[in-house]
């Protein structure tokens, strides 16, 4: 009877406390909300931008090729590289000619070779614990049956009635639910030809576009994760934000478990409300104490882009440093990939999940689950100011010369670290030194240092205030995994 009761206490209390809880429609509310556990321990999260810009799939190397439509109609340019601003009207007029419309693209975008269960088995291999599709960019175009997207804009504008014909999240979410990955779905407040969308009708379009479509995508597919985008100029009043997230938390089908970001107004307030922050292409080396995210593609470009060269993609190694930089300093990478029109994801983005996944099965309890330790890094002597070149966008390679390959008079970070009680993972970029200095940590009788995918002893020594640890001699057969390696360390405490 007692254990019972211990029970009830324990667990039964807590989740009906949580189910009943309300949240009135102020920040003071909203913001006291929990955040469900599940996204500060998943760390590893897929991106999919898909959509009519997986037709032409053209920019200039440099920048976002899913911001096509933009590009096309305003006759501007911005990303890393001095561009004159009309490559992509030029471009358009060669490839299709001058009569030729972006909504063109809608009966192009057939996805013919689209298979929900072969993304699924790839994302699971790679180690993805959430996975967020675009459903609707800012071109408006909805991969669902989305009525509000065909009727304000006068013509078949969903993926259900143009094109592939095809409930493509529907498909997308009904695989995943297959397995233990949680379900995202990205969604743009912004539409750019939405005549709904401008200042003299901008509470029509909240009121009878945004909201209820929004709504209609919840009710249908009951994400784990909102993903909302690009609400430009307007404020939380104007898009009327404190309700919508008191809705959400408070009434919604998902109001205990979903998680959203923090793109939704431009708050007034000059906060940032949401459940975690997001970040774009930015060196990784945040320090909130909030939830946040990395997002970023293996390119320039979220969408595919055709027009990239091998060297603008990401190195597997520092795919891996990028993820474990950021999962150092307490957040999650999510990585994009951008599928051809047809369906199919780049074999080079393929290979990339793969390697990912291979590193992860070895190194993967260094990474979900953890939390920030004390000291995120270890620092080399030198400068510690390096930026990376691009007006705009931190290139993923930009790591390996925060890491391996650092320029001269600069330091380099020579170990994360990570945090799971009572275990602490020193993760190293580099492995060719025999002795690893881990400083400012103090062991006892109890502790223990493991190398994790090494079945060999370990050996190290306290020295004053740092542990010395000799590596063992690898050969190139014999390694545990390839570009990090990983030491965990049990029962120590910080200096």
């Amino acid at each position: 009877m007692m254990k019972r009761i211990a029970f009830f206490i324990l667990f039964i209390i807590p989740s009906l406390v949580f189910a009943q809880r309300t949240y009135s429609p102020t920040w003071e509310s909203i913001d006291k909300r929990p955040i469900p556990e599940w996204f500060q321990n998943a760390k590893f999260g897929i991106f999919i931008h898909w959509g009519l810009y997986s037709v032409p799939a053209w920019s200039p190397r440099g920048t976002y090729a899913e911001w096509y439509e933009y590009w096309l109609k305003n006759k501007t340019l911005f990303g890393n590289g001095n561009f004159k601003g009309s490559e992509i009207y030029d471009y358009h007029v060669n490839t299709y000619g001058k009569d030729f419309k972006y909504s063109d693209f809608a009966p192009m975008f057939k996805a013919q070779d689209f298979d929900a269960d072969a993304w699924t088995d790839l994302f699971e291999k790679a180690g993805a614990k959430y996975v967020v599709l675009t459903t609707k960019h800012h071109d408006g175009f909805a991969l669902w049956p989305s009525k509000e997207a065909s009727r304000d804009y006068g013509r078949p504008w969903n993926s259900m009635e143009v094109g592939a014909k095809r409930d493509l999240v529907g498909e997308y979410v009904e695989s995943l639910r297959k397995t233990k990955i949680k379900v995202g779905c990205y969604f743009s407040c912004k539409e750019w030809s939405n005549t709904l969308f401008c200042d003299d009708s901008i509470t029509k379009y909240v009121d009878n576009h945004f909201f209820p479509q929004l709504k209609d995508l919840i009710s249908r597919y009951k994400p784990d994760l909102i993903w909302s985008d690009g609400p430009d100029k307007y404020d939380d009043n104007v898009w009327k934000t404190k309700d919508l997230l008191s809705w959400l938390y408070s009434s919604s089908e998902v109001k205990d478990s979903v998680v959203v970001n923090d793109r939704w107004a431009k708050f007034s307030d000059g906060k940032r409300h949401g459940d975690f922050c997001s970040h774009e292409y930015t060196d990784g080396n945040n320090l909130s104490e909030k939830p946040w995210e990395e997002c970023r593609g293996m390119g320039f470009s979220f969408g595919y882009n055709q027009n990239e060269i091998l060297s603008d993609y990401a190195t597997s190694q520092a795919l891996v440093l990028t993820l474990v930089n950021v999962v150092s300093k307490g957040g999650n990478l999510l990585l994009d990939v951008g599928p051809t029109a047809n369906g199919k994801i780049p074999p080079i983005m393929e290979e990339r999940l793969l390697q990912l996944g291979d590193w992860l099965k070895v190194n993967g309890e260094a990474i979900y689950n953890t939390r920030r330790w004390k000291y995120p890094s270890q620092w080399t002597e030198g400068k510690r100011d390096w930026k990376a070149k691009g007006k705009f966008y931190v290139g993923c390679n930009a790591i390996l010369k925060q890491t391996v390959d650092p320029d001269s008079g600069y330091a380099a970070q020579e170990v994360f670290y990570t945090w799971k009680a009572p275990c602490l993972y020193a993760i190293l970029p580099k492995i060719s030194e025999e002795k690893v200095i881990l400083k400012n940590l103090q062991s006892n009788s109890e502790t223990q240092i493991e190398m994790l995918g090494f079945k060999g002893r370990i050996q190290w020594k306290q020295k004053k205030d740092n542990i010395e640890v000799v590596l063992p001699r690898f050969e190139v057969n014999n390694l545990p995994c390839l570009y990090a390696w990983t030491l965990r360390i049990t029962n120590v405490s910080p200096k």
